[in-house]
């Protein structure tokens, strides 16, 4: 995957690693030449530049690009005229982070596909969510374990959790299904809605439109996504 992050502060600087190191190629960029520097053996490639300036970032590969991201983490405006220059370019992807909920409210009415808030969110529970095929949410217990929700693959779709044979195969723990389902409100629109099943046992089913909660360590974790 090929990624463009503006901004190369704790979070943007972080995850750009974290993706770099996970063997995606990554362009970092950054008005600050300091950190660009010190950035620029730990990311793919390191760029120092005005992300709101039309003419710079037209001469980006932006056609190439998978996702662009906007870490941006201090200045609202800055953050603003980059992602609606990257909106404007119709890059394939474009994920914005937000500083406030008035920020916030501005980066959904230019029409990101997501928002980041780091505050809440760690570099390394993105990084999860970007690189690994089905991944909805994680939570690091510390570097070595986690525990990830994942869309159910479609190969265990129908077969009980002791028939997926998942503790034997990849040594990870199954702690619960997540199960969605759609609703119909009153006024006939639809929105989806998701039911935590409880603790997980060996008859539980899977369905490929579920999400399946685990517990284990990050490689057998990965191990378990890619054999998907």
């Amino acid at each position: 995957m090929k990624y463009i992050i503006v901004g190369l502060g704790s979070f943007g600087a972080s995850l750009s690693m974290k993706l770099t190191a996970d063997g995606n190629e990554v362009i970092g960029i950054d008005n600050n030449m300091d950190r660009v520097d010190h950035y620029k053996e730990h990311i793919s490639h390191t760029i120092c530049m005005d992300a709101t300036d039309e003419f710079t970032v037209s001469g980006l590969p932006l056609k190439e690009t998978d996702m662009v991201i906007v870490a941006i983490g201090e200045d609202k405006g800055a953050s603003i005229m980059a992602t609606a220059l990257f909106k404007n370019f119709k890059v394939k992807r474009l994920i914005s982070r937000s500083i406030d909920a008035l920020h916030e409210k501005v980066l959904q009415a230019i029409g990101v596909d997501e928002i980041v808030h780091p505050e809440e969110e760690s570099a390394e529970r993105w990084a999860k969510k970007l690189c690994l095929k089905g991944v909805v949410d994680s939570f690091e217990l510390n570097d070595d374990y986690s525990i990830v929700e994942v869309t159910v693959p479609s190969k265990l779709n129908g077969k009980s959790i002791k028939e997926s044979k998942i503790r034997e195969r990849y040594n990870l723990l199954v702690l619960t299904t997540i199960a969605n389902t759609e609703e119909r409100a009153i006024i006939g629109k639809t929105r989806n809605v998701t039911k935590v099943r409880g603790v997980a046992n060996p008859d539980s089913l899977l369905s490929e439109d579920d999400i399946i909660v685990v517990y284990g360590a990050n490689m057998d974790i990965k191990k378990f996504i890619k054999d998907d």
